[in-house]
Formats: C-alpha cells, structure tokens, sequence
C-alpha cells in the first residue's frame, strides 16, 4: 500500500492521510505548485489561469509547458461522483474548445484577465518569468505554441484525492488509443500530517508514456539548449572577460559553487542554443528552482533573482534581501541592477535557509 509509514518505537503503522475540506483546497495547492505534479516526461509547467473559460464550462487550470505546449488540469476529489467519469468528458470538451485557437485569440479572450492581473503582456512573457535557466526563445516557442493549439496536441492532467477503479481503467484505455494525439496523467495528491510538518505525496497512476514526439517534422518541441552538472562550462564561457567583468565573473562562480556544495543543493550550467547566453544554477533539490540565476549574457554577468522560490524555500531571507536592494523589490524574475558583496552575503543566507541550516 502506497502512502506515508511512521514508527514512534512501537512498529511501523501507516499513515492516514488528511482529508481536503472540500475540491478548492486541492485546487489551490496545484495551483501554486505546478511543481508538485510527477508528469509524464518531466516538463516545467507554467500557470496562466485558474477557472478558465473554455467553451462550456470553466477548467480548473490551464497551463503550458515551457516547450509550448498547452496543459488543461482538473481537480476533484475521490468522494465527487464526477471523479469517476464525468471529469474525462468535461476535459476532453475544454481540450475540444481550445483546439484551433490563435495565440492572439487565447490572449485576448480566456486568458486576458488573468495575464493583465499577473502584469504580463502575453503568454510568452508569463513564460520567460519562470524561465530560470533562459531557455525559452520567444520565436520558437511561440511558433510551437501555435502549433499545438491548431493541431489539438494538449497535455490532460487529472488530480485527485483518491483514485475510482472506474476512472483508472478508463484513463488506461485513453492512453492507448491515443498515445500520439494526447498525453494524459492520472496523479493523485495526498497530504499528511508528520510530526507537526505537512508532508505531500503526489503519485502519477497513469503509465509514463514519455513526452510527445511529433510526427511529420512538426515544430512542436522548442529548442531547448544543454544543461551540464556543475560549474565548469559557464566558467569556459568567460574565458575571453577581462578587468572588473571578468573578476565579478569570479565571484559569482565562487559563490555558485558556495551554494552548490550545500546538500540540498544542486550547480549546474545552462548553454543556451543561439550561443549568447550561459546561466549558473544553483538549484533546490527537488524542487529544481533556484533562488537566483546567474547570467553571462554576451560576456556580461547579472543576477536573477526568484521571489516564488524565496517565498517557498526562504522566506525569513525575502525580507532582508528586499531591505538591501531597495527602491527595487524581489519580484518574479526580478535582475539586479548592482551586485554587492552584501547583497552576495544576504544570498548565501538565503541559500542557507533554504538548506535547513
């Protein structure tokens, strides 16, 4: 039996999971972490609204994965009639209805309140906000964008509580008749109570059937660049700096790897595909976000920092790192327009924080 097992000294007893009050609590939950979702070929999922109007009713979540294509989410709770097969039927219409939208037309319809209220301007800047590791290249993805919106190719995710036998079986058989139209994820999402700390345990019931390969030469997946452990190929791209550039330069590897060698901490370099721009990641496990991004973007160093990833990983941090960069404010995405050794020191807490330490 999957699930959280305790032993206080007297054996090992299973743990019973806390109910959700009612469906907007596990809403919420996925709604603030997408992250939390174990989804076949691990794709990074940005939120760009919460009960969004799609033809005949309103789906819980639409996202899009930072290749471009789109993901509809629907929440229910295993007590819901609907859990068992109403809630494939009413995503499968919500997927029916989006298909054969234009960009423009998503922006300026389902999606406008909800761009307008986050302050961005489009989908692809609700995109390049989360795009930690600059990967994203606006003309590709949004071409792929477009793509999976004419041609129907969604990603479909249902959480729940608890999962019905009924809705098993009727999600395995959808995953076989159209493994090359649609990917489909069947997770469940539990939450304990251990020793006075929440504990969440989402668990992918669905068969991973790996991320969708396009036939035909289909633009649907977006470059993407090179992701490398540790440190070693940002440090080569700085090889031609020199002067003030190149010791920043330095430093902030110094500090990268400061940070990376904590244990719940992970240094790894990003190659962007066009060449201009490498990034450092020292990345909270298993989150994989960073706290910060550093730049070298045309042989010039910057730092991004995360606010959602403080918000989750360092908050008592947050407010002393605001305090110091002052007028400007941490926000999502936010690039610092000085680097100084006490803002260094205030990341290195941060990071600390994070750590448990």
């Amino acid at each position: 039996m999957a699930g959280i097992w305790t032993n206080g000294g007297e054996g090992w007893e299973w743990g019973k999971p806390r109910a959700f009050e009612d469906e907007a609590k596990l809403h919420e939950l996925i709604s603030e972490n997408p992250q939390f979702l174990p989804l076949s070929g691990s794709p990074r999922l940005v939120v760009l609204g919460s009960e969004t109007w799609l033809g005949n009713g309103y789906a819980d979540i639409l996202a899009v994965e930072s290749s471009g294509r789109p993901a509809i989410i629907e929440v229910k709770l295993e007590r819901n009639p609907e859990a068992r097969k109403a809630i494939v039927s009413q995503i499968i219409a919500y997927a029916a209805f989006l298909q054969g939208f234009s960009i423009e037309d998503l922006e300026r319809g389902p999606l406008h309140r909800f761009l307008a209220d986050a302050g961005h301007e489009s989908i692809f800047d609700a995109v390049k906000a989360e795009d930690q590791e600059g990967a994203v290249d606006a003309d590709s993805f949004m071409a792929s964008l477009q793509d999976h919106l004419s041609s129907g190719n969604f990603r479909l995710v249902l959480v729940l509580d608890d999962v019905p036998a009924e809705l098993e079986r009727v999600v395995a058989y959808l995953d076989a008749i159209t493994v090359q139209a649609l990917t489909i994820d069947l997770i469940t999402l539990k939450v304990y109570e251990v020793n006075g700390a929440q504990v969440a345990l989402p668990q992918r019931v669905s068969p991973d059937l790996g991320a969708y390969q396009p036939a035909g030469g289909s633009r649907s997946t977006a470059p993407r660049g090179r992701l490398t452990d540790g440190s070693d190929a940002f440090r080569a791209s700085i090889a031609d700096t020199i002067g003030e550039t190149r010791e920043m330069f330095n430093t902030l590897i110094a500090r990268a790897e400061e940070w990376g060698a904590l244990p719940n901490v992970r240094l790894s370099t990003f190659m962007g595909v066009k060449g201009e721009n490498y990034t450092l990641l020292p990345r909270i496990m298993p989150d994989k976000a960073g706290l910060v991004t550093i730049w070298n973007f045309r042989q010039r160093p910057s730092i991004t920092v995360w606010r959602k990833v403080f918000e989750r990983h360092a908050p008592e941090a947050l407010e002393s790192v605001d305090r110091i960069i002052k007028p400007d404010r941490i926000g999502q995405g936010t690039t610092l327009k000085e680097i100084t050794p006490e803002i260094l020191e205030a990341l290195t807490r941060a990071y600390q924080e994070a750590n448990g330490d």
